[in-house]
């Protein structure tokens, strides 16, 4: 059906049967046993007391059929009231125990969703928007919520059943057994509704899923929307999407709303066929009239929890459709494996690689054989076109990715041996766009090493430029930078990143350098952190400005996965290969003494060069 095109499960997904997601579910609240005996004990004293009020009931009538006592009346309801303040108490702390583990239960299913997902490697949120990945966090927990007080309402409901199919049979066997074959018909169809329930409900969550990762999409790019004015296209996009939710949810409560009509008429059908065979049970003399009264009395008691019972696991099947989604994050393997984890100790900073093949799909062969080694505190820059491998090199050294192929090594160590927490702590990484957390300038430096003091974290930032940069911040260090960092300008974004590396003392330095334009005083506050990090790892610098560039030790030119050229600025340029071009291309025009070529100016209108010249006076 076109509504719903674009559903499918992810590839990380999987089915699981019934009795594997209950067993799973159990598992959880096996950690939380003397709150569940305790819970299920009241539910089942609950129950005796329903089914009990039937035998007092029961009792009452024969007894006072035969003698109309006052006494008996007011015993009856005093036992009545005492059943019925019982019932009250025992639901009330049924409730409360019931309340706590579900609590308990479903934090620590949200713990192992979250651990599974920060544990994924960076391939699985470049494949997976995490929109949805949120939505199954916290929007399938909730729902997983509503499930679990249903299967303790059901339990409620199995215990009164047995209660009183044992009163049916006491009262007459032959009549149960013909209530009792109408079950075979209860059973085919809460099965028939457990599959369609089961399908509109996974369907009804991919369709949240996507609802929320529309959201957190046009919330994280909406400045990019504003500036290209496209926020009635953005409006238009989430409008789709939330109609097809929509009309998901709408057919999923279609499908679970009528499974109670269905049951009910059901009933009908079973109570008719009992007052038949009833009344000619009674006229043949096998059942008394009274016992007959008393047992389709009984009946309309038994038949509402069954009808609860079809009701309920139709319903059932929306949080098991929502654990499902949770355990199939959970059980998705990481792409990246540690062979071993052993301890790393202090590194010194050697990196080898050997013969390395790498490709991120199937047709996208990235590094072919590729072989590297860098020296212990040697600085290396990577340059080339975009598709080079620079930024995949990078992504490998720090496990980011899994390579198919060869060894990469760390000081003669292969990294897939490594305690992986513990290596990527010697690991110190600067994104292109330097992402820092909501909070204050401080906060992010000290991310790298939380035990830090103010006190030490102004000492560090102080080393760059005697401080200067702080002073162009409001508050200093406790200036907030906002959310990603929307608060300061990209240049004081990559000052607060470069010293929260100066601050953590990595042995190995990886900056993926920014591309934007910065004014000349944060430029040189800049390279004076560089250097002052430079001075102390190992660096493997994505290069995109001259003054890196020069600074490096040596320079590392790729075409298609392959070194093509090494060695110095000035020696490679002496060369006249492929760097002096990608010089000629990307840095010569950031060189002081740079002038445009006349066959590189714009030929301009006659009018529009005055101005150019009158404003060049000024």
């Amino acid at each position: 059906m076109a509504i719903f095109q674009g559903l499918d499960q992810e590839a990380y997904d999987r089915s699981y049967t019934d009795g594997e997601l209950l067993r799973r579910i159990a598992g959880y609240f096996g950690r939380h046993r003397r709150g569940v005996v305790w819970a299920a004990t009241l539910v089942s004293l609950v129950s005796l007391a329903g089914a009990g009020q039937t035998f007092v009931v029961s009792w009452g009538v024969e007894t006072l059929a035969q003698s109309q006592s006052t006494g008996l009346i007011a015993v009856l309801t005093g036992v009545m009231f005492a059943i019925g303040i019982g019932v009250w108490l025992a639901n009330w702390l049924r409730r409360r125990l019931q309340t706590r583990v579900i609590a308990e239960v479903v934090a620590a299913m949200r713990h192992d969703a979250f651990a599974a997902t920060i544990k994924h490697d960076l391939a699985f949120f470049d494949e997976y928007k995490s929109g949805q990945i949120i939505s199954r966090i916290t929007t399938d927990t909730n729902e997983f919520i509503q499930v679990v007080q249903l299967v303790i309402e059901l339990f409620t409901q199995v215990l009164l059943v047995i209660v009183l199919l044992i009163v049916l049979f006491y009262i007459s066997w032959q009549l149960t057994l013909v209530l009792l074959a109408l079950g075979p018909f209860v059973i085919l169809l809460t099965l028939l509704f457990r599959n369609l329930a089961r399908f509109v409900t996974r369907k009804a969550a991919r369709s949240l899923g996507r609802v929320n990762a529309s959201i957190q999409e046009v919330v994280t790019g909406i400045g990019i929307a504003k500036n290209f004015r496209q926020e009635a296209a953005i409006y238009q996009e989430f409008a789709q999407v939330n109609e097809q939710s929509y009309q998901v949810n709408l057919r999923r409560g279609f499908v679970l709303s009528n499974v109670f009509p269905v049951l009910n008429v059901m009933s009908s059908f079973g109570i008719a066929a009992l007052l038949y065979w009833g009344g000619v049970t009674v006229n043949a003399g096998v059942l008394a009239v009274g016992a007959w009264y008393l047992f389709m009395s009984s009946v309309d008691r038994f038949w509402f929890p069954m009808i609860n019972l079809a009701v309920f696991w139709s319903q059932i099947q929306s949080g098991l459709s929502a654990s499902e989604r949770i355990f199939a994050l959970i059980d998705t393997e990481s792409q990246v494996r540690q062979s071993e984890s052993q301890p790393v100790g202090h590194l010194l900073g050697e990196i080898e690689f050997k013969r390395v093949h790498f490709r991120y799909g199937e047709q996208e062969q990235v590094l072919d054989d590729f072989s590297l080694q860098i020296a212990p505190g040697e600085s290396v820059a990577l340059v080339g076109h975009t598709g080079a491998g620079k930024s995949s090199i990078v992504k490998l050294i720090t496990r980011f990715y899994e390579f198919q192929a060869g060894q990469i090594c760390v000081d003669g160590r292969d990294i897939r041996s490594f305690d992986l927490q513990s290596y990527r702590q010697q690991l110190g990484l600067v994104s292109q766009v330097p992402f820092l957390f909501a909070g204050t300038v401080a906060d992010n430096i000290r991310y790298a090493r939380p035990n830090l003091t103010d006190t030490e974290i102004d000492a560090v930032a102080r080393q760059i430029g005697q401080g200067e940069w702080l002073e162009t911040l409001p508050q200093g260090l406790h200036t907030p930078v906002g959310e990603r960092g929307g608060r300061l300008s990209m240049g004081q974004r990559q000052l607060v990143a470069l010293t929260r590396v100066l601050a953590q003392q990595p042995a190995i330095f990886i900056l993926d350098e920014a591309t934007a334009s910065i004014d000349p005083f944060t430029e040189s506050q800049i390279q004076e952190a560089m250097d002052l990090i430079l001075k102390s790892t190992t660096s493997i610098l994505i290069a995109h400005r001259l003054s890196t560039v020069r600074s490096v030790d040596r320079i590392l030119v790729l075409q298609k996965g392959k070194i093509i050229e090494q060695g110095s600025h000035d020696r490679l340029m002496q060369q006249g290969g492929h760097y002096a071009e990608l010089y000629e291309t990307y840095f010569r025009h950031q060189s002081p003494d740079f002038k445009p070529s006349p066959a590189s100016r714009v030929a301009l209108p006659a009018e529009e060069l005055g101005i150019l010249k009158r404003y060049s006076h000024d």
